[in-house]
């Protein structure tokens, strides 16, 4: 029998057998692949900075949901105890600009839809001051949980009150407001057809009325201009040109025939002095001479029923006098 060398003992030591490899697998270890299939490569896991992998224990988890937040709790918990004064002042203050990344970063949310970039981070930097104001540490929330919900609302109030070309009540509004949501859900078809009224109002519970008035409150965000030419005019027709001017012959009409049951009512002597003056345009020497009287006594029976009938139709007298 053939002896052999040290290299191949040692080599038979290192490399075991399949059915030795077999032997020495523990009991609860699972049996290999079976022969034939090929080896399955899996990629590594990859665990984010602060995070443990799935199945590795409990998943530790940031302080803050905003990447932009500050560490600020031990300042909130100063703030709240110090009393009014310089130093709370000076804390105050490097707390809310601390804090301004945020709002800004919130500001930009609402941005093209009409408003600056830098009038939206100063209504924003407002609302963080107030949430700043109204925080209390005690309650246990994180301030980013108090301040996002204040600094968005304090922007969305900046559009609803500032914003509108033609200010519409409240109630208007949230019309408007449901008229919008309910013409995105229902614009589904491939044409873009929009719904009808009467499809909004059976989508809404609104009635027909309501849907008409909240949608022509779409449009009270933007006015037209008075001197913007008409669609299909070709001479410059503007719309200030479709408005009416105020007609001072409706006002006569409606003060003759306010007077007119009064006119009866007069004696005959003092209507037929109103008739000759006003209707017959004469002077009131004529009227004297055709009387009888003096010129001052027709103007003073002139004067005193005029006065009277202005009195009875709520008007002034040297209205009825100069009519």
């Amino acid at each position: 029998m053939p002896m052999t060398s040290q290299a191949e003992e040692q080599h038979t030591a290192i490399e075991p057998t399949p059915e030795q490899r077999a032997a020495r697998r523990r009991p609860d270890q699972a049996p290999s692949r079976p022969p034939g299939k090929p080896v399955r490569r899996t990629k590594p896991r990859r665990v984010t900075a602060g995070k443990a992998p799935p199945g590795g224990g409990s998943r530790q988890r940031g302080r803050h949901s905003h990447h932009d937040a500050p560490d600020t709790a031990a300042d909130f918990e100063r703030l709240s105890a110090l009393p009014e004064g310089p130093e709370r002042d000076e804390l105050r203050r490097r707390v809310v600009c601390a804090w301004l990344p945020m709002s800004e970063r919130l500001a930009l949310r609402f941005r093209n839809r009409g408003e600056s970039a830098e009038d939206l981070q100063q209504v924003a930097a407002l609302g963080l001051v107030k949430a700043v104001d109204r925080y209390d540490p005690e309650r246990g929330c994180a301030f980013e949980s108090f301040a996002v919900p204040t600094i968005v609302g304090e922007v969305k109030r900046h559009f609803r009150d500032h914003m509108w070309g033609l200010h519409v009540p409240r109630r208007v509004q949230e019309l408007r407001n449901r008229v919008r949501t309910a013409r995105q859900e229902l614009t589904r078809s491939v044409d873009d057809r929009g719904p009808s009224p009467e499809e909004i109002a059976d989508h809404t519970g609104m009635s027909l009325e309501e849907v008409l008035l909240g949608s022509q409150a779409l449009e009270s965000f933007t006015t037209l201009s008075l001197d913007a030419e008409l669609p299909g005019a070709d001479d410059g027709y503007s719309l200030a040109d479709t408005l009416g001017a105020p007609e001072s012959g409706f006002d006569l009409v409606l003060d003759r025939e306010s007077v007119k049951p009064k006119l009866r009512n007069l004696p005959e002597r003092e209507r037929e002095i109103l008739y000759m003056r006003f209707f017959c345009d004469m002077t009131q020497s004529r009227i004297a001479d055709r009387l009888g009287i003096s010129q001052m006594h027709v103007s003073r029976i002139i004067s005193r029923t005029c006065r009277r009938l202005a009195d009875q139709v709520g008007g002034r007298p040297e209205e009825y006098a100069a009519t």
